[in-house]
């Protein structure tokens, strides 16, 4: 094993020591008060760990906090914690001018150690080197702060992660231990010593992004991926393209983003390529939609041989060949771009009344012998040929599943979104589900209040074991009609949070209390949590999500 350390402190003269003692003992004496929205019997941590214990200390965390990484195979240090350390760094001490280089106060200290914090540093360690990310992942992290030894003063914060995916989860949840005491202008740690063991109910954890019917910016997406990072989803389900654009770069048919909105709304190779790193980073993984047949008008834009008529433009056609060139050369265009191993090829609302309607696809269908649901049925499945054959595998929205279940291959993935108990049918036939149910899980949806988002569940009329582990797991919806850069994170937050927590933490534990005593007061708190770090999230509890507050007071409140 290996350690990696920060640089440590210099010192000052006794004399300039002596000018700031009064100044410094008199911050750390200070009084402490708890605000009154909080109540002591809550836990203030977003979502809830699977187990925890705290006791009934405070402690002072040092601004010049050092991390030591502790790694299997030689490993001295990982440079995703690295960057993720200086990031919770820079939330945890933002106040103070204790933010990194500013402030008089931090040059201070880096230059006198007068004030005997509590916790100085934080270690990490990570039993596997393995920084792959896929689904499934190992997330699970033990988080301690406790005492050195029994007969110690000093205090020790340590996360233990088999892999660096649980160093993440467990860096999040260390920050959120960590709140700035504004009368002493110290960061503190509450209701120590804490020991959390904590894992995620559910592999996949998901917020699916639309960036067809309104164009994102690069940095909107970055913002909505860093927000993701704070409630520990770990799926971008990234809905690039649509009837309305097609904004994505696709090398093999160049002309394909002609379907864009304009020249100015697109997304480059090395723009998809950033998203999926920066996503990495943070633990999250990047599912790319590419939905067929339908949804597909604006392919045509570039190749007008895809629409069935200059009249009558999708589904696409389901009789040329080409057709199926372009999907196969984008899939393998994506492949380069996109590792994670889940693929998303729609299937949803596929309209066919223009493969009737135009002589050339009429005919093929006569000659072929098949009606329209048939040539539906084939398009899709030759679709999740081309997306196997990429080592892909592939995710169908419910229609494909609710028409030909019997011919579905049996590695697909059936995304919910239609009505409730469509997982329930989907696991009894052997296929793994993702739970979307648009009565609760579609944040568009903007009348859905955040307790019904909180108490839908993805294992709702399933019974049995083997079908439960067959549910990977849910996700929120984010579609794009009424959502631009302008309010697409106050729509998603905080109601995503409440879904976040329904999908990470334990059943039992959220399920048999009342929401709106235990849950209630939480959100608010990490709705204000969000706030701080710089995400407009909208208030909790107006009637329509992303509405502006009805009027004057505190944050927590509203």
């Amino acid at each position: 094993m290996m350690m990696f350390h920060s640089k440590p402190r210099r010192t000052l003269s006794p004399s300039f020591i002596f000018f700031f003692l009064f100044f410094f003992i008199s911050l750390s004496f200070a009084s402490k008060t708890t605000p009154k929205h909080h109540s002591q019997s809550l836990t203030y941590l977003w979502p809830l760990p699977s187990n925890f214990t705290s006791g009934n200390h405070s402690l002072s965390v040092d601004p010049l906090l050092t991390l030591s990484v502790i790694g299997n195979g030689g490993v001295a240090s990982s440079p995703i914690l690295d960057a993720a350390f200086d990031r919770y760094k820079g939330i945890i001490f933002k106040h103070a001018g204790f933010e990194f280089g500013k402030g008089f106060v931090r040059k201070l200290r880096e230059r006198i150690s007068l004030i005997a914090y509590d916790v100085v540093g934080l270690n990490i360690l990570v039993h596997s080197d393995d920084d792959e990310l896929q689904l499934g992942v190992d997330e699970s992290y033990t988080l301690s702060v406790s005492k050195a030894s029994e007969s110690s003063v000093a205090w020790e914060a340590t996360i233990e992660a088999h892999t660096v995916y649980g160093a993440l989860r467990g860096l999040e949840t260390f920050s959120q231990l960590c709140s700035f005491d504004y009368t002493t202008k110290t960061v503190q740690i509450q209701k120590a010593p804490w020991s959390i063991q904590d894992k995620p109910r559910f592999a996949y954890r998901g917020l699916m992004l639309d960036t067809s019917r309104h164009y994102l910016p690069i940095n909107v997406i970055k913002q909505v991926i860093e927000s993701m990072s704070y409630a520990k989803l770990n799926v971008l389900h990234w809905h690039i393209i649509d009837e309305e654009s097609f904004p994505l770069e696709i090398p093999t048919y160049p002309n394909l983003w002609e379907g864009s909105y304009t020249k100015w709304e697109r997304y480059t190779v090395e723009d998809a390529y950033e998203i999926v790193n920066f996503a990495k980073m943070r633990g999250i993984n990047v599912m790319p939609e590419v939905d067929v047949p339908g949804h597909a008008e604006s392919w045509g834009a570039g190749y007008p041989d895809l629409w069935p008529s200059p009249s009558c433009k999708e589904p696409l056609d389901v009789s040329k060949n080409f057709t199926f060139d372009v999907i196969s050369g984008i899939l393998s265009d994506m492949r380069k771009i996109f590792p994670f191993e889940l693929f998303h090829l729609g299937g949803d609302e596929v309209h066919t009344d223009c493969w009737t309607n135009t002589s050339h696809v009429k005919e093929w269908l006569q000659s072929h012998n098949m009606t329209t649901k048939d040539a539906y049925e084939y398009f899709v499945l030759k679709a999740q040929d081309i997306a196997l054959s990429k080592k892909w595998t592939p995710v169908n929205w419910e229609e494909t599943f609710n028409t030909f279940p019997s011919k579905l291959h049996p590695e697909t993935v059936v995304h919910n979104w239609l009505v409730s108990g469509v997982c329930a049918k989907a696991v009894a036939k052997g296929f793994r589900c993702i739970f979307s149910n648009q009565g609760v899980w579609y944040l568009d949806h903007l009348d859905v209040p955040w307790d019904e988002v909180y108490t839908a569940d993805p294992l709702e009329f399933i019974h049995k074991e083997s079908e439960e582990k067959l549910i990977l797991g849910g996700e929120v919806c984010m579609w794009g009609e009424t959502a631009d850069a302008s309010n697409v994170q106050q729509t998603i937050w905080p109601r995503a949070a409440a879904a976040a927590e329904r999908m990470w933490s334990e059943r039992d534990f959220t399920s048999t209390r009342n929401a709106t005593l235990t849950a209630l007061p939480r959100l608010q708190h990490f709705r204000c949590l969000l706030n701080r770090r710089g995400v407009p999230a909208a208030p909790v509890t107006n009637y329509y999500a992303r509405r502006a507050p009805d009027g004057t007071g505190s944050c927590y409140d509203q």
